[in-house]
């Protein structure tokens, strides 16, 4: 850790971004264990003060994660899920495949979701800003956990009004084929337009549980809103994301 230049950084976190630092190079290997705190305050010739808070430092980093009885290891890294707009191609959910599955399949992942809640219920402020209905006014709702090569990534919630749904298999556990998408269009509303807006966060103690975060590990909040060909909003979605476990890839035309 010596580098011959004054450093004004506090010990534990020199030790912290020195052992960071060795994560990132691929020194340390993810599932590696690292050395007890005894031997890191050997190792950097300091008190075992100074390597417990460069621990809990990498910790509140989602860099390492404490097994109890085991010790402290460097955290796996999940393989994250590409999100961009090739997800929403007609062609994929007009065949009868609901956009999960069909991008999970294109990326070699097993996906998978369960439904968490199924009903009328109030609009939040955000759902019914973007639906431009009052806030309050009775919405159907569809509450589910996607699940991402066996480990819960997303809490995705979509929000419809009710004339829009009403008779439709999106007020049934399963959509069917293609999913919510094509009961929209069977319905009568052809879908044109999507907004995504997205912002990251830390997660709530709920969300932690649920996603099941490693400490230090924020999540991304995306809120989408679908269009149809008259310009009605027909669909938004809030959606808590894991931030580990998904990359946000758009590329597009540059508007004049």
């Amino acid at each position: 850790m010596t580098s011959g230049v004054t450093d004004a950084r506090p010990l534990q976190v020199r030790v912290a971004d020195d052992i960071r630092l060795q994560i990132e190079r691929g020194e340390l290997a993810p599932g590696v264990q690292l050395p007890t705190l005894d031997e890191l305050a050997a190792s950097y010739g300091c008190s075992l003060t100074a390597v417990r808070k460069a621990v809990d430092l990498l910790k509140q980093q989602g860099m390492v994660i404490a097994v109890h009885g085991k010790g402290t290891f460097v955290r796996e890294r999940p393989h994250a899920r590409r999100h961009g707009i090739e997800r929403y191609s007609k062609s994929r959910w007009r065949q009868g495949k609901a956009i999960w599955d069909a991008e999970a399949e294109l990326q070699g992942r097993t996906a998978g979701q369960f439904m968490r809640e199924l009903g009328e219920t109030p609009a939040p402020p955000a759902v019914a800003e973007r639906l431009g209905i009052a806030a309050g006014t009775p919405v159907w709702v569809r509450r589910r956990t996607t699940v991402l090569d066996g480990r819960p990534n997303q809490l995705a919630d979509s929000y419809y009004e009710l004339d829009v749904v009403r008779g439709t298999q999106i007020q049934e556990e399963n959509t069917g084929p293609g999913g919510g998408f094509a009961r929209l269009e069977e319905a009568g509303y052809l879908l044109d337009e999507m907004s995504e807006e997205i912002s990251v966060r830390m997660p709530t103690g709920p969300e932690s549980v649920a996603l099941r975060l490693p400490p230090g590990t924020p999540v991304a909040e995306l809120i989408r809103t679908t269009y149809d060909t008259s310009g009605r909003p027909v669909e938004v979605m809030l959606a808590v994301i894991a931030g580990d476990m998904v990359n946000f890839a758009y590329r597009f035309k540059i508007p004049d």
